[in-house]
């Protein structure tokens, strides 16, 4: 059965969010993919992850590099249902949705409030089908997250 956690960005963008659910992912032996569409975007993950937690480097490189065989956390453009890194996690940083996400063990749809629309269609959508858990995450005002409607 796929989990699928829906993050509702409100305070902060998906770049600042990552870091720390990458971290869990690690930890836990797990390897991740992130989708993000727009090249920006994938570059302000690449720096968050060089850089937002000081003390903590998090190991990741680009898709489509020599190494991305070997990198536990792997970011792309476009989603692999077979990521050359052997993710299992999967993390939807641009908000969109893809089907193909569902052949991956844990999803986090990160998402702000330009995309609420689509995240609840998707939400109404996945929670009708047996084999997809659903979770949804709120942040207060002191960023810590809390499940929740």
């Amino acid at each position: 059965m796929a989990r699928v956690d829906f993050y509702r960005l409100t305070r902060d963008p998906a770049e600042r969010v990552l870091p720390a659910l990458a971290a869990r992912i690690l930890a836990n032996g797990d390897r991740l993919l992130v989708v993000a569409a727009a090249a920006m975007q994938r570059q302000a993950i690449d720096a968050a992850l060089w850089t937002l937690q000081p003390a903590s480097f998090l190991p990741h490189g680009h898709a489509g590099t020599p190494d991305e065989a070997i990198e536990p956390i792997l970011i792309a453009g476009t989603l692999d249902v077979s990521p050359p890194n052997g993710a299992t996690h999967l993390a939807l940083a641009d908000g969109e949705w893809r089907e193909e996400a569902l052949g991956f063990e844990r999803v986090f749809l990160l998402f702000d409030n330009s995309r609420i629309d689509d995240a609840r269609a998707t939400w109404r959508r996945l929670a009708a089908q047996e084999d997809v858990d659903n979770r949804f995450w709120k942040q207060d005002e002191s960023g810590r997250w809390s499940e929740g409607p």
